[in-house]
């Protein structure tokens, strides 16, 4: 018997970039392409658009983490615009590179969980798998 995944770790599972459904098999088959099904339990990623959402999300988290440190940086130390270019454009670069996979792996998973584009419909079979043996187990 499976228990239902909660949002949660639907979406941890994404982050981690696992499948949402049993967090075995592996989300992506390249660096942001989306495998067709997931090789440990065969559940259909076909359905998934995320297409542009990962990136606005990773421009705003990394964003939002770069530049007060930037200005922290300006503020206490006034370095040169050279200096915070060599350090900054590497930064932002490299942090938007590590965010982008967890989030579209997140995104995936909220997708999934949530029963969005055509994931509605293997989201209702997999309720309909279960229903029969919640209403078997006794309840005290």
């Amino acid at each position: 018997m499976t228990t239902p995944v909660s949002f949660a770790k639907a979406l941890w599972r994404g982050f981690t970039m696992k499948c949402p459904n049993c967090g075995q098999g592996h989300l992506f088959r390249r660096f942001l392409k989306v495998v067709d099904s997931c090789a440990a339990c065969g559940e259909d990623y076909t359905p998934q658009r995320a297409d542009d959402l990962p990136a606005y999300l990773v421009i705003a988290i990394v964003g939002h983490l770069v530049v007060p440190l930037l200005l922290a940086v300006e503020i206490a130390y006034s370095p040169p615009a050279w200096l915070q270019l060599l350090i900054w454009v590497p930064v932002t670069g490299l942090a938007a590179l590590l965010l982008l996979q967890p989030v579209k792996g997140t995104i995936v998973g909220l997708q999934w969980q949530t029963g969005m584009h055509d994931f509605e419909a293997a989201r209702r079979r997999r309720e309909a798998r279960e229903l029969p043996r919640r209403t078997l187990s006794p309840r005290s």
